[in-house]
């Protein structure tokens, strides 16, 4: 997919920002990659990009400082997803707002550096509802038949990470994943088709394990449907093209007016540009 092929407004819905100046949280799990916001806005460039979400990385912790640096930035071209304490307070949440956050990040896979606890997302999701806001929330999904419940009763947008980030790839037909598919029919739920080479056991050019989960996505909600490089690609060494993964939503949606709903549209409402 060229850059000029690209719609006006498309968005990368899932990127990281390292800056050294920000000192890692003791929380951290791992050294993270070398990923400054200005090398960012290169391959933003390259791949014809104009709006970007900046997920808070977790080396930081609670700490979203380094996160809203960037916003600063990159004004109305960008929005935020924090790492929020259960405990924070109105005043910190509104302050969030006023900066570009649009989002609570939740990461429950066990070992991922994940710092808030599935016993909060509840009553964090009634707090941030009011400002319409989104629970980003990456799970194994092998694990939605058990949480379908509860995902059903937030009250906020949710949006999911990375195809559903099934750690062990299924078929589209699996339990699970049909699961992923009923959570999805509700109109404030989204999925990111991003990071493909996470979860998938085949590997590139195409992903084959993990494109079968995108493809099946776009046909069942083109409208819950958003794209992300998931730049600069923590913990893959060496990280994967950019450009090559911009190139498989051509695959997973063959459509142009279907891609134009997942690079612009969808985006605009799951985020709030």
């Amino acid at each position: 997919m060229k850059p000029t092929s690209l719609p006006r407004g498309a968005c990368d819905c899932h990127v990281h920002v390292y800056e050294n100046q920000f000192p890692l949280a003791a929380s951290a799990t791992f050294k993270p990659p070398i990923g400054p916001l200005l090398a960012y806005q290169e391959v933003q460039a390259q791949l014809g990009l104009e709006r970007v979400v900046i997920v808070q990385a977790t080396a930081y912790g609670f700490d979203n400082s380094c996160m809203i640096d960037a916003l600063g930035k990159l004004a109305d071209s960008a929005r935020g997803v924090a790492i929020v304490s259960p405990d924070a307070s109105d005043p910190q949440l509104e302050s969030l707002h006023a900066a570009g956050v649009r989002g609570v990040r939740y990461m429950t896979i066990p070992n991922a550096g994940g710092l808030v606890s599935w016993d909060s997302i509840e009553a964090m999701s009634a707090r941030i509802a009011p400002l319409g806001w989104a629970i980003n929330l990456q799970l194994d999904g092998r694990d939605f038949p058990q949480r379908q419940a509860v995902i059903d009763r937030l009250p906020s947008k949710v949006v999911i990470d990375h195809n559903g980030k099934f750690l062990e790839p299924v078929a589209p037909d699996d339990p699970a994943f049909l699961t992923l598919l009923r959570l999805l029919e509700r109109k404030d739920r989204w999925i990111k088709l991003s990071a493909p080479y996470e979860t998938s056991k085949v590997g590139p050019p195409g992903y084959d394990d993990v494109s079968a989960l995108s493809r099946a996505l776009v046909r069942a909600h083109p409208d819950r449907c958003l794209w992300a490089s998931n730049w600069p690609h923590p913990n893959r060494v060496p990280p994967p093209s950019n450009a090559a993964l911009l190139d498989l939503l051509s695959d997973w949606a063959p459509d142009e007016a279907t891609r134009k709903a997942i690079l612009v549209d969808n985006a605009t409402q799951a985020f709030g540009f």
